[in-house]
């Protein structure tokens, strides 16, 4: 029987181990661990029968780390706590050589810079362990590669265009609210905008590209160009590409809260004097927002993100739009957890599941597109996040 490490214990973690426990016969038993063991007590109660066992672990402490998994004796690590935690995480994989699997890409904790350069550092390193590091199972990260690596497979000799496109039209009821981590998304959120075009990164001012786009089961949205990690990745493994951009839906509520609160210093991340001692304005905001695993039960509406791609098929220009729409109250009453948790969540759980199975496998450190996508499009429909294709005009 294999056994799943799972660290973390927030909204995506939640969505992996139901749906670990849902594919009980890949994933075997379940250890969930995270700094505050009563949060994965929390997650295991939902699930009584299934066999399930929880434990504290600082993710940061590659000690605590390593003694954890020998101890559990685990055949995966599915990290789906803070990206801060990445490199540690991988570091005690490397040492135990236990396979390894992440939703998002490093970032430092004292820096907003998104970017994959540590991680793919540790290529040699994962070789020479005779083991496999899977980066960006995620949802975007992570689906958006495997859709422009089934676009590339099956609809295109060369792809020259792709524009990713995350829409979620959920209502939580709160004027501002964050749908996971608020430092990790108002970092991203804030930072410049970032794109791709003829072998270039070209820098924009926040919010300064915007787009609308018909979001189908959504309709027309206000889009933002941002930089996101998984176009570093993109640029390297698809054919003939001239550009990539990613944008992201925002509502006016949100950008008149994020703008005020970054025009007085609150989205800062460098510590500041407060009454004696330092403090991170932007970790100190994070305490009085809603906790994003506290929304379920709220949210209201549906995601939609996908792909458009354009390019040349036998010299034939063509154009198609890959995406996936799902419902937060589905999701909440699948998995106690919105949308934005489902869809990075179960897409964190097919990777491993596809580890696990000897499917995806290698050795050494890598992202998701440099698989055979369609094994994974499979997993997407029968798991719950079922996906649909449209060509567009050119």
């Amino acid at each position: 029987m294999n056994k799943t490490l799972i660290i973390g214990a927030g909204g995506v973690s939640r969505v992996v181990v139901h749906k670990c426990v849902q594919n009980a016969d890949v994933f075997g038993q379940i250890i969930l661990a995270s700094r505050t063991k009563a949060r994965c007590d929390e997650i295991k109660s939902e699930l009584p029968d299934a066999d399930i066992v929880t434990a504290a672990v600082d993710a940061d402490n590659v000690d605590e780390l390593v003694a954890l998994i020998e101890k559990t004796k685990a055949d995966i690590v599915v990290n789906v706590a803070l990206p801060y935690q990445d490199l540690s995480i991988m570091d005690a994989c490397i040492a135990t050589k236990t396979p390894y699997l992440d939703t998002a890409n490093y970032e430092h904790p004292d820096e907003a810079k998104f970017e994959y350069k540590l991680q793919w550092a540790r290529d040699e390193k994962f070789k020479e362990a005779g083991i496999m590091g899977l980066l960006g199972s995620g949802f975007d990260p992570g689906v958006t590669n495997v859709f422009c690596a089934y676009a590339q497979k099956h609809y295109f000799d060369t792809i020259e265009y792709i524009d990713i496109l995350d829409c979620n039209a959920g209502d939580h009821g709160y004027p501002f609210a964050t749908n996971f981590n608020p430092e990790i998304n108002l970092r991203e959120v804030s930072a410049n905008g970032r794109y791709w075009e003829n072998g270039e990164w070209i820098e924009t001012k926040p919010m300064e590209i915007m787009q609308v786009w018909d979001y189908p089961e959504v309709g027309p949205k206000d889009s933002y160009l941002l930089y996101h990690e998984e176009m570093e990745s993109l640029v390297k493994h698809i054919k003939g590409l001239k550009r990539i951009r990613f944008f992201m839906t925002f509502g006016q509520s949100y950008l008149t809260h994020m703008n005020c609160l970054q025009n007085v210093g609150m989205l800062g991340i460098e510590p500041v004097e407060h009454q004696g001692q330092k403090i991170v304005p932007i970790e100190f905001l994070k305490t009085l927002l809603p906790d994003p695993s506290t929304l379920g039960p709220r949210t209201k509406g549906k995601t939609n993100i996908g792909i458009v791609a354009e390019g040349l098929k036998d010299g034939v220009r063509k154009k198609i739009y890959i995406y996936q729409v799902s419902d937060h109250e589905k999701c909440y009453e699948e998995t106690n957890s919105q949308a934005v948790s489902y869809t990075t969540g179960v897409p964190a759980m097919i990777g491993a599941k596809l580890m696990l199975e000897n499917k995806w496998s290698g050795k050494g450190v890598f992202n998701m597109e440099e698989f055979d996508p369609d094994i994974f499009m499979d997993e997407l429909n029968t798991q719950g996040l079922p996906w649909q294709i449209k060509e567009l005009e050119v």
